[in-house]
């Protein structure tokens, strides 16, 4: 199965989010870009691929623990970007972004201790997409529209693995649907 580790903000950040980026969708030429649903809105930890099934129970057991050892945290969503030449629109993180990124380097170690393959270590980018274009498109009106944007904080008390199920139907527009498939609370023990 297809599967990442992730944040997910609180039901009320996702509310001041969709606000925002209703108001993005109203710049010129936000009908060319493929806007992710309020259901992806997440801040991906590490990314995982296709995990073969008698793996999970070991990831499983190394995410928990990883989010034993985390203690909660603050968290924003604030401010935004752009990655792949102008192929990726993202909300950004402001709070305890230190945490996120310790807790990332944690979900990426269980991985490989699990013995799932990782790609080459990257520094962790707190991001949460919001549109992609198949064609680079033209981002400053949007990055310039998300800098003054910063969400209600929240608590990030647990960590989630999610399976990414893909679009099968060819419909264009269709979005990948997203199923938590394992939660563990922070608690901060080590």
């Amino acid at each position: 199965m297809r599967l990442f580790a992730a944040v997910l903000p609180a039901e009320h950040v996702v509310h001041e989010l969709a606000a925002e980026v209703a108001e993005l969708k109203r710049l010129p030429g936000a009908d060319a870009l493929r806007w992710t649903g309020r259901p992806g809105w997440h801040f991906t930890l590490a990314f995982y691929g296709e995990v073969a099934d008698d793996v999970v129970p070991a990831l499983s057991d190394r995410l928990a623990r990883a989010a034993h050892r985390t203690a909660p945290f603050g968290l924003a969503v604030c401010g935004g970007g752009q990655f792949g030449h102008g192929r990726a629109l993202w909300a950004g993180a402001s709070g305890d972004v230190a945490d996120l990124r310790l807790l990332a380097e944690r979900a990426e170690a269980a991985a490989r201790k699990a013995g799932v393959p990782m790609e080459e270590h990257r520094r962790y980018k707190a991001h949460l997409t919001v549109a992609r274009s198949r064609d680079a498109f033209e981002t400053r009106p949007y990055v310039d529209a998300l800098a003054d944007f910063t969400s209600s904080a929240w608590t990030v008390d647990d960590l989630v693995l999610v399976r990414s199920n893909l679009p099968r139907s060819g419909v264009r527009g269709e979005q990948p649907r997203y199923e938590v498939v394992g939660r563990w609370s922070l608690d901060g023990a080590g």
